[in-house]
């Protein structure tokens, strides 16, 4: 037999091994499918995170450089700390971005264009079609946002203690760290599947998602820190310029408008007590001193309630996204086409 057409598992000597196939495991089915459908917008979500996550490496190097050749909070600083507010800020759109352009359009595009109806019309159920699309990028976007997170984090740890500069409880800081980016960009990812799924147009279901995910976040930013425990400090050596003031712990941020008056019951007054007498000192102490004030009173959340918060907030988020996609599968699997 010419060797060009031998069998090689014939010809080979005997005990020997069939040589392995090198071709690489190739995706498959809908999964295979909704790789090539989104495969611009997830691409883009890997360089972007993989880009961003070199940067913040590179300026966490000149901020640890700048501190060992410095005094810690010495000159310059400040631009360092400027610069790690401002990557959080921007880290801070990821979940509008998430919701925008990834989930409004992910089921819209289909049923707009009828690759829906197409694929479900195979042997693709429309459960396991909803599921595929919906896993993929969740699992992207989950992988993205917290290797963000974790190297902002890396990055902001060195210069953590700077109270005076940074409070934890900023969005900046807080919804860019921990669990929080990837609890915040499932729930907005998951809204605009659903929106899109309801609507069925893409460019109207990304306008509404917008909307909603704006919506989310002022609503997110009037609770958020309604989830910590608050503690107070009081003083009890009277009012007046030269009366000690209440002494927060270090990196403890102050609520509330300001510091209260405390009067010999227990009870408080807010700031604007006898505000009308501010003017004179004299008629100030003695107006306070006719409703019993015998020093002050701040509200504080410490540093140690940061974490508590963002994993309450995280498992918030994480059982609104639960919800949401309860409602994609059982609303898709029904009424989808």
């Amino acid at each position: 037999m010419s060797t060009l057409t031998a069998d090689p598992a014939r010809t080979a000597p005997a005990g020997a091994r069939p040589p392995r196939s090198r071709r690489m495991p190739r995706l498959g089915g809908p999964v295979w499918l909704v790789w090539r459908q989104h495969r611009a917008a997830l691409w883009t979500l890997l360089t972007l995170t993989l880009l961003t996550a070199l940067a913040m490496v590179h300026l966490r190097g000149e901020l640890t450089n700048h501190l060992a050749a410095s005094v810690r909070g010495g000159p310059g600083l400040e631009q360092h700390v400027g610069r790690l507010f401002s990557v959080g800020s921007y880290l801070g759109y990821a979940p509008v971005l998430a919701g925008v352009l990834i989930g409004a359009p992910l089921v819209a595009g289909d049923l707009e264009t009828g690759t829906a109806k197409l694929v479900t019309s195979q042997s693709v159920s429309r459960l396991r079609w909803l599921t595929t699309k919906l896993v993929m990028p969740a699992a992207l976007i989950a992988l993205s946002t917290t290797l963000l997170g974790a190297v902002f984090t890396w990055w902001w740890n060195p210069v953590r203690s700077q109270a005076d500069t940074l409070e934890w409880t900023s969005s900046a800081l807080f919804d860019v760290t921990g669990p929080m980016p990837a609890a915040y960009a499932l729930l907005t990812f998951t809204v605009g599947a659903a929106v899109g799924m309801l609507l069925r147009r893409t460019l109207v279901s990304m306008v509404v998602t917008l909307g909603i995910v704006v919506a989310i976040g002022v609503v997110w930013d009037r609770f958020r820190l309604d989830l910590g425990n608050v503690l107070s400090v009081t003083t009890d050596t009277g009012v007046g310029p030269d009366a000690r003031q209440p002494e927060l712990p270090a990196q403890a941020v102050q609520q509330g408008q300001g510091t209260d008056f405390l009067t010999d019951s227990g009870a408080r007054l807010d700031w604007t007590t006898c505000l009308d007498t501010m003017e004179n000192t004299r008629a100030h102490t003695a107006c306070l001193k006719s409703k019993h004030v015998i020093g002050y009173a701040a509200d504080y959340l410490p540093a140690s309630e940061m974490q508590p918060m963002q994993w309450l907030g995280a498992a918030i988020m994480l059982t609104a996204t639960a919800a949401v996609t309860t409602f994609i599968i059982i609303w898709g699997r029904k009424r989808l086409l």
